[in-house]
């Protein structure tokens, strides 16, 4: 399994909101998600700067870059994009974050 991080970006205070929508995620979505190979998918807020930070793992076969053509997928990016920072689509923005130290 490989680990995969990324950053993404809330806009200024939709915390509560972001933490709301995915408490409520919705089942198809998670279904997808998990055929798709995805895995221990974590997300993390710096309420400072309203900045998530996610690490997921995705199985060897995984179908991940399948994702954005899907309907569900699309629906939650424009379900979510009043929320956070998108690119032209509703696809949430994301920026890789590097590996730097692991402890296993």
């Amino acid at each position: 399994m490989e680990t995969h991080a990324f950053r993404m970006q809330l806009k200024p205070g939709m915390a509560d909101e972001y933490r709301r929508r995915h408490d409520a995620i919705w089942p198809e979505l998670a279904a997808l998600l998990r055929e798709a190979g995805i895995s221990d998918y974590r997300i993390f807020l710096d309420p400072e700067t309203g900045a998530l930070f996610a690490t997921l793992k995705l199985a060897p076969e995984n179908q991940r870059d399948a994702l954005p053509a899907h309907p569900v997928m699309r629906r939650w990016w424009d379900h979510m994009a009043d929320i956070m920072e998108v690119e032209p689509g509703n696809r949430p923005r994301e920026w890789p974050l590097v590996p730097m130290f692991h402890l296993a």
